[in-house]
């Protein structure tokens, strides 16, 4: 872990994605509801609520997507944590400065590797 990070912030961190984690696996598990295969029979649906209905299937399967990415990257800080190594990029080993933490705590790279890791 980096030194400039005090053990209280680092254990705010732990407990601010372990509760992240739970409020985005209880939004999966209430949700798959709404990605299941859409029914096509036309003698029960509409053509437009079918089209509707299909649009919000696209929709929740993108948000389930993104909670899994989220998902995945919540255990990948959990992780650095448990080693030692939160706080430092992943990339140039660097410290990631204390307030990005805060804002995104299971930021993995420094601004100036995310920056570069970005498609232009």
């Amino acid at each position: 872990m980096d030194g400039s990070l005090s053990e209280s912030f680092v254990a705010g961190i732990r407990e601010k994605l372990l509760s992240l984690r739970v409020d985005l696996e209880s939004l999966t598990a209430t949700s798959d509801e709404s990605s299941q295969i859409v029914e096509l029979d036309q003698s029960r649906v509409g053509r437009l609520s079918r089209m509707d209905a299909l649009q919000a299937q696209a929709m929740a399967q993108a948000s389930g997507r993104r909670r899994g990415i989220m998902l995945r990257q919540i255990a990948a800080a959990l992780a650095r944590i448990d080693r030692g190594e939160y706080g430092l990029c992943q990339s140039c080993e660097e410290p990631i400065p204390q307030k990005r933490l805060e804002l995104n705590p299971a930021v993995a790279l420094c601004v100036q590797c995310a920056e570069q890791s970005e498609p232009r």
